[in-house]
């Protein structure tokens, strides 16, 4: 059976009731479909319930497969993915949500994927946002495709990267923003984007820290920033 390798991140922050619960059915499509080598990173942002706990009782159980990285406090989302990324060593990698809305299962006709190819999977419907959240996103996909050549149909929902890929570049962004920075460096490289749409499952423990004010400023904060990141970046491959 043909096969790539994989690192699966689970960002966690405060989600005691769902973060074994999502690492078990990231294990179990593992195991079954993966004969490569795989691994499973957790990275606890923070979190100040038992998530922490958790997480320590799967590392025992899973020795093998699980690599921890716990942040001392809540860096934010950007951070979190920025540790999952940066310490994944296998082919591909996919950082997924510990609070269960996304299913994993819904990678298994990607676990094989070509070079210089990204996967994007897109919420058709984000029924569950507040008004204030869509408007941001909204505005958030205007920006993209206006100043960062990116067309996604949902650059912050789950994605695989080519994990040579992405560690190639030198990464300029701590926020949310860092799905941005890595897309629009992958498609200003010529990668080909393959869009999948998902299901957008409810949340079934926990508060969605999404459109908190800190977030929405530290973005803010960041987005200009980014446009002359991917400025200077196109620029050099010219």
């Amino acid at each position: 059976m043909l096969s790539q390798s994989w690192s699966i991140v689970i960002f966690c922050y405060n989600e005691e009731k769902t973060v074994s619960v999502v690492y078990h059915t990231v294990h179990d499509l593992l195991k079954k479909h993966v004969s490569a080598d795989y691994e499973i990173l957790i990275v606890d942002d923070g979190s100040t319930d038992n998530s922490v706990a958790e997480i320590n009782k799967l590392k025992q159980q899973f020795p093998a497969f699980t690599n921890v990285i716990l942040h001392p406090v809540n860096f934010g989302i950007g951070k979190a993915l920025r540790s999952g990324y940066s310490n994944a060593k296998y082919e591909n990698v996919c950082c997924v949500p510990a609070d269960g809305q996304f299913d994993v299962k819904e990678l298994t006709p990607y676990l094989i994927f070509e070079e210089h190819t990204l996967i994007a999977f897109y919420r058709k419907e984000n029924l569950q946002y507040t008004s204030f959240r869509n408007i941001l996103s909204f505005f958030n996909k205007k920006i993209n495709s206006w100043f960062i050549g990116i067309n996604l149909r949902d650059v912050n929902w789950v994605k695989a990267y080519k994990t040579n890929e992405i560690s190639s570049f030198d990464w300029k962004i701590n926020s949310s923003l860092i799905e941005s920075e890595l897309c629009a460096k992958l498609i200003a490289k010529g990668n080909k984007v393959v869009e999948v749409v998902s299901i957008y499952h409810p949340r079934q423990a926990g508060v969605s820290k999404g459109a908190s004010m800190k977030i929405v400023f530290q973005a803010m904060k960041e987005t200009l920033k980014l446009i002359f990141i991917i400025r200077e970046f196109k620029g050099k491959l010219h």
